[in-house]
Order: structure tokens, then sequence, then C-alpha cells
């Protein structure tokens, strides 16, 4: 607990107005102290924001999105530093640590070569019609504990290059990087332009009603979305919302068994499987199955579940003891429903591990399946012809992601374009990219982040519609 972290107002390294400790999911015990706000400091960074606002927004875009790669220059030189951290605080390897802080240069580098376009609608007969794209003022960002550092740049990018400020809220499970972030941000960019505030989960309603607030962008769970989306609505703010998903992947007959369990693995497993996208229930040819199911199983086996800060560690702990409880609760029940080929149980020692978990032989309605779980575990379900499993597939409350694996891509993208999701991918998964659009379907969210619309997200449109003055009668 060597190192002192510190909020961010108005480009200053600012106390908390107390303190809370930060858990390493690896050995369940704290390491490190987080300053937590109370309610005037969230009012000094709403203001901080306002306040920076109008030099900001009048600051050419080429100047800003200037700085913003700065940023992302600044952050790549400090990247294993970050990486260390991240793994500490989230869990996850080492490797994907550091994978995840290159995704965030990446991320605000793509965002630095984006602009707000500005559209001609119309122009002749003396009537020329053109859209601008404006900053919209103040931006709440309040961001997830499974990928604290790429899914904050999903939202700093946008919002400074178009020409906004900002408060940032992150986790207060995995604060720190944000916070460290901070330093980069208090050097580099104007004061007040990014603040950064963390808490206990107590000011994100004061933040997303605050009056000075004129967007807010949120990445978390549904039922919280709905909170949040509900405390916007007397202001009428602008709204983003990514929340949660149960993606479905579907593998096609034509795929050999012991290919698809490797890619249906890889995209359930990664990050422990605490990705909103991630394969969340796996549907297989009935002729395949047993196979299918023997291979995942296996790869499940022989998966090294470790504190990701150890060389060869494949899966890490879970982030947090809540999540950790649930995750359990889960596959007790699906152990009561189903057979549990792998996994299943936390294993002997600190830490919140629970190595990856194959389950087959359950119902559609059972909690595994309808549910998402947010972990290590994946439910294998068999199918016999494509009409029923897209009919199941689609069977959700959510829409985020999918996956369609098949020998025959036209065949593949054929059933991709039936399932009710934001994004389906064919032969891949998590190909996520910052110049490529990504929505949300049904109740996994609320407008979209990512690419020129992406962008476009944190602007109004604004109309000028212009016509010669006729001449005097």
């Amino acid at each position: 607990m060597e190192r002192t972290f510190t909020l961010l107002i108005n480009g200053e390294a600012v106390s908390g107005a107390s303190e809370f400790d930060v858990i390493n999911p690896a050995t369940a015990e704290p390491f490190a102290r987080c300053p937590k706000a109370d309610a005037n400091q969230l009012n000094a960074a709403v203001a901080a924001a306002r306040g920076a606002f109008p030099a900001w927004s009048a600051t050419p875009v080429d100047e800003r999105a200037a700085l913003v790669d700065a940023v992302a220059a600044r952050l790549q030189e400090r990247m294993s530093e970050f990486a260390s951290l991240l793994t500490r605080e989230q869990g996850k390897p080492l490797d994907q640590a550091t994978g995840e802080v290159m995704g965030t240069v990446f991320t605000l580098r793509a965002f630095a070569q984006m602009r707000p376009e500005t559209k001609v609608l119309r122009d002749e007969g003396g009537n020329r019609v053109v859209e601008h794209r404006t900053p919209l003022g103040v931006v709440a960002a309040i961001t997830p504990w499974n990928f604290p550092m790429i899914l904050a740049a999903n939202k700093i990018g946008p919002a400074l290059v178009a020409g906004n400020t900002m408060v940032l809220k992150p986790a207060p499970t995995t604060p720190l990087t944000t916070l460290l972030m901070g330093e980069i941000f208090a050097e580099l960019l104007p004061a007040g332009v990014v603040n950064i505030i963390c808490d206990q989960n107590d000011l994100g309603p004061l933040l997303t009603a605050h009056p000075d607030v004129a967007k807010v962008a949120f990445t978390g769970s549904t039922a919280t979305g709905r909170k949040v989306m509900a405390s916007a609505a007397d202001g009428v703010k602008r709204v983003t919302l990514e929340l949660g998903g149960n993606d479905a992947a579907i593998v096609l007959d034509d795929v050999e068994p012991a290919l698809a369990a490797q890619k249906v693995f890889q995209g359930a497993m990664y990050n422990a499987g605490q990705i909103c996208v991630a394969v969340k229930r796996a549907y297989v040819p009935e002729g395949m199955y047993d196979e299918f199911c023997e291979e995942i199983a296996r790869l499940a086996r022989e998966t090294v579940v470790d504190d990701g800060a150890k060389q060869g560690a494949k899966v890490g702990p879970i982030q947090n003891a809540m999540q950790f409880e649930k995750v359990k609760a889960l596959i007790e029940d699906a152990r009561q429903r189903g057979t549990v080929l792998a996994g299943g149980d936390p294993l002997d020692r600190p830490g919140y591990f629970i190595p990856p978990t194959i389950v087959r032989d359950l119902d559609d309605d059972a909690p595994l399946v309808r549910e998402e779980q947010f972990g290590p575990v994946l439910p294998v379900l068999k199918y016999r012809d494509i009409d029923e499993v897209i009919a199941r597939a689609n069977d959700s409350d959510y829409g985020l992601g999918g996956t369609i694996w098949g020998r025959n891509v036209a065949r593949a993208t054929e059933v991709a374009m039936k399932i009710d999701s934001g994004t389906v991918w064919v032969n891949q998964h998590l190909a996520i990219d910052p110049t490529i659009p990504f929505r949300g379907s049904k109740q996994s969210g609320l407008g979209g982040e990512l690419g020129q619309s992406g962008l476009h997200e944190y602007t109004q449109a604004h109309v000028v519609n212009a016509v010669e003055l006729e001449p005097a009668a």
C-alpha cells in the first residue's frame, strides 16, 4: 500500500473526503487505498468540467484530437506500469492486461483520427441546409470493473474529440488504473477537461441527475442501466447505455467438433468470462453434441487458473466477492439440473478463483441459460434444426452479441442475419474495432459506442436552413 492515489478535480490532485480499500481478487486482501469523493467534491468536479467547456469546445478540433493522441502516446510509454496495476486490481492475466492497455491506446488513437461530420443536406435554388455536429457540454462517464481502461477510452476519446468535458467515475472495485490515467490527463489536458471521482456506488444517482450534466455514458448491468436511465429522465439528458448480454454461440453441422470447441471455449473464458459479449451459452447440433462436450471439457480441465501476475496463468480470479458468490450460486443450481463436466468447485486457496466450468444437459429455462453469468461457466445445449436454434437463441431479453461458426460462410451469414443482437460475428469472436459501431438491442443497451456513429453520440445534430432574402416589395 505504498502508493498514494488521488482524485482529479479541475486539473489538481485532490485527496478524497475519506478512503476505502481496493482488494486484489487473487488474494481477497486489500493492497491499496482509494480516495472516496463526497457530494461536495462531485459538485466541484462537475463545476470544473462546466467551467472548462467554453474554452475546450472552442478549441479547434484538430488541436483537441492531437491532445487525445498525446494521451495515448503517454499511456503507451507507461504500458507496463498500467498493466501491472490492472492485473492487481482486476485479476486478469498480465498478458491480457497488457492487451487491454494497448487496446486503450489504439481506441484513443482511432478517435483522434475521427471528426464530427458536417453534412450538406440541400444546396439548390438559393436554399442551403447544413447539418453541423456541436458538443453537448459535460459528460458523466460511468465505467465497470471488467475492462476499466478500454471501456473508459470508449467514452473519453469521442467525448473529447467532439468538444465535451467530462466527469469520469470508475467502478469502486477497479478505480486505480483510472486514477493513474488522471496523472496523464493532468499533465497534458487543460484543467477541468477531464475530472475523476471515486465512490462506493453511492454517488451515481447524484452524478446522473446533476443539472449541469448534459449526457450520461454508462457501461454496466442492465439493472443499473434502468436506474441510470430513470435518473437522467428529469433533465432529458442524452444517454448511451452499454448493458448486459446473454450471447449465444451457434455451431453449425459442417464444423469439426474439436475446432468448434476450441473457438467457443476461447470466446467464453477470456477474462474469466467477465465480458458483456463473452459466449454465455453454446448451441451444438445433436449429432456432434457428445464429441463437442468432451472436447470443450478437456480444454477446461487443462486450463491454468492462477494469480494473473504469475507466468502461465490463462484464467484469473473472479473480480470481486459479490460476483464470486453469484457465479457459485448459478453453478450449484446448474449442478442440480444438469451435468457438470469440468470445474464446478472454487479453488481451495485464497482469492475468488473458479476454474472453467462446463455444464451439459440443461433445459432452456435453467438460470445458467437464462441469466448473464459473467464468469467462467458455460452451458452447452443441443439442437436439431436451424429454425429451432434461431428461435431459442432469440428467446432472451438481451441482444448484445452472438457468434455463428460454420465452414459455409454464406450459410453461416444467413443464420447471423436472423439473430436479434446488435452485433453477430461469423467465424470470429470479440472482434471489436473502435472504427466499427457497437450497439445492443432489446435490454442490452441504448444508443451505441465506437465508430463514427459513436462519436456522433457525443454531439447535438444542429441544422442551419438558409434561403436568400426576397427583394423588398
